[in-house]
């Protein structure tokens, strides 16, 4: 392998408790009342939209969704990693690829204003090979351009790439731009997920589970 790229919610940073917050506080706002972490989790990796269906019970069709987007991504900003950590074991594995000198990067549906603060708050921003978001280019996973961005940032070659994920649309995008994938069991998967369904090349119990990859 010539390079390691994760997915960021629920495989890199374990970010779920302060986009709940972000959404408890757009409940709250619009008098609403607040949902329990337990049912935040599982949607985190699918992001806002994801999280408005859950909390307002608004979609992309929905007129005022928008308006919602933007009040919750400005919540979140507001208090980006107060309680956000890196997954444990997750600081040694990085250790040990950095010793190695085995580049890894960040392929992330984040947009780039939010992902790169995150980055920089642990130290990671600087060590990383590549950092592609949401918004770097036109398509976003589960299409395999930003997979392939990042391998070009990285210059590593797409089919010695490992793709790390927890989403069902991270394995397609790694599969499709024909890297090898993980799976992120760790991270924010459901209980209504089918993981061993997705064709993904192995599944991770914990970050350091990477290491025997490698």
């Amino acid at each position: 392998m010539q390079a390691i790229l994760f997915d960021l919610d629920g495989t890199l940073l374990d970010t779920g408790p302060d986009m709940g917050c972000a959404l408890n506080r757009l409940l709250k706002h619009h008098g609403r009342p607040v949902i329990s972490y337990d049912r935040i989790r599982p949607k985190v990796s699918h992001g806002a939209t994801a999280l408005l269906q859950l909390g307002l019970g608004a979609d992309s069709a929905d007129p005022e969704f928008e308006a919602f987007r933007q009040q919750f991504l400005n919540f979140y900003e507001q208090d980006l990693c107060s309680r956000t950590q890196l997954f444990g074991g997750m600081s040694e594995v990085l250790a040990h690829l950095d010793e190695q000198k085995l580049p890894w990067g960040v392929v992330t549906n984040k947009p780039e204003y939010l992902t790169l603060p995150l980055l920089e708050a642990f130290g990671l921003l600087a060590r990383s090979a590549c950092v592609v978001g949401g918004d770097t280019l036109s398509q976003r996973k589960p299409h395999p351009a930003p997979l392939l961005h990042g391998c070009l940032l990285a210059n590593v070659e797409p089919g010695r790439c490992i793709y790390i994920g927890d989403a069902k649309g991270d394995i397609d995008a790694g599969r499709r731009a024909g890297m090898k994938t993980l799976i992120a069991a760790f991270g924010y998967l459901s209980k209504d997920d089918e993981p061993e369904k997705w064709g993904a090349d192995g599944l991770i119990r914990h970050p350091r589970d990477i290491l025997h990859w490698v």
